[in-house]
C-alpha cells in the first residue's frame, strides 16, 4: 500500500508574525500564542494519524532559534518553504512528496477543528481518487490531498480569497480527475472565527477576552 505523507505549511508563531489578522482581537502576544497552539496541535494531530511521514514546512527557514523553542515530536521531516506565493511553495512540496512515491496530504496549522479521522479518511480517499479536498468556509481549503500533480492546481491561483476551493474543484474537473471532497469545517483566521475555536481550549479564549478588553 502507498503511504501517504503529511506536509504541513507552518509559520513560526513569532509576535508581529504569525495570525497578524487576529492581533486587534488577541493583541500581538496572544496571537503569537493561539498561534503556537495551533501548530502544535497540527503536528500532533497529524502524527497521531499514522499515515506515514509528517513534514513540517516552515517559514522562516529551520535554523531560525524559534523552532528549537518548541515541543515538538521527535522524527518529523523537515523543509522549508522558500520563495514564491503560496501556490509555488504547495507545488514544490507537492511534487517532493510524490515524486518520493507517496500520496500527499497538504495542510496548514489554522484549523484546530481538523483532526486525526479527518485526515485519515483523506487518506483512504485518495485509494479510489485523485484528489481530495477538505473545504473551509470561508471559501478556502484547509486540506488538499493528492496522488498525482497538477500545476493548474497551484498556479495564478487568487489565495487568501473566497473562491479558493470552488477554483480548484473547477480545475480539478477541467483536467478530468476525481475528487473526493470531506465535510466542510471552520479555520481561524478572522476575529469573528473566534467562535469556533474547540471547547477544550477555553483557557485560550479567557486570555483572548483579556486581550480584548485591554485593547
Amino acid at each position: 500500500m502507498i503511504s501517504t505523507r503529511i506536509v504541513i505549511f507552518a509559520k513560526a508563531p513569532l509576535a508581529g508574525y504569525a495570525k497578524t489578522r487576529l492581533i486587534p482581537a488577541l493583541g500581538v502576544e496572544g496571537a503569537a500564542r493561539l498561534a503556537r497552539h495551533m501548530l502544535l496541535h497540527a503536528v500532533r494531530t497529524a502524527c497521531a494519524a499514522e499515515l506515514g511521514p509528517v513534514e513540517l514546512c516552515v517559514a522562516p527557514d529551520r535554523v531560525d532559534p524559534v523552532w528549537r523553542a518548541l515541543d515538538l515530536p521527535a522524527g518529523l521531516i523537515w523543509s522549508e518553504q522558500g520563495d514564491g506565493d503560496l501556490g509555488a511553495r504547495m507545488a514544490r512540496a507537492a511534487t517532493r512528496a510524490l515524486t518520493a512515491g507517496s500520496n500527499v496530504v497538504l495542510i496548514g496549522t489554522d484549523c484546530p477543528a481538523l483532526g486525526v479521522v479527518d485526515l485519515q479518511n483523506a487518506a483512504a480517499a485518495l485509494r479510489e481518487h485523485d484528489a481530495t479536498m477538505v473545504p473551509v468556509s470561508d471559501g478556502g481549503y484547509v486540506l488538499l490531498g493528492l496522488r498525482r500533480f497538477h500545476a493548474t492546481l497551484f498556479d495564478d491561483m487568487p489565495w487568501s480569497t473566497n473562491v479558493v476551493a470552488e477554483q480548484t474543484l473547477r480545475r480539478l474537473g477541467a483536467i478530468a480527475w476525481s475528487v473526493k471532497v470531506q465535510t466542510t469545517l471552520h479555520d481561524i483566521d478572522e476575529p469573528d472565527d473566534l467562535q469556533w475555536l474547540p471547547p477544550d481550549w477555553a483557557h485560550l479564549k479567557t486570555m483572548n477576552d483579556h486581550a480584548v478588553q485591554n485593547n
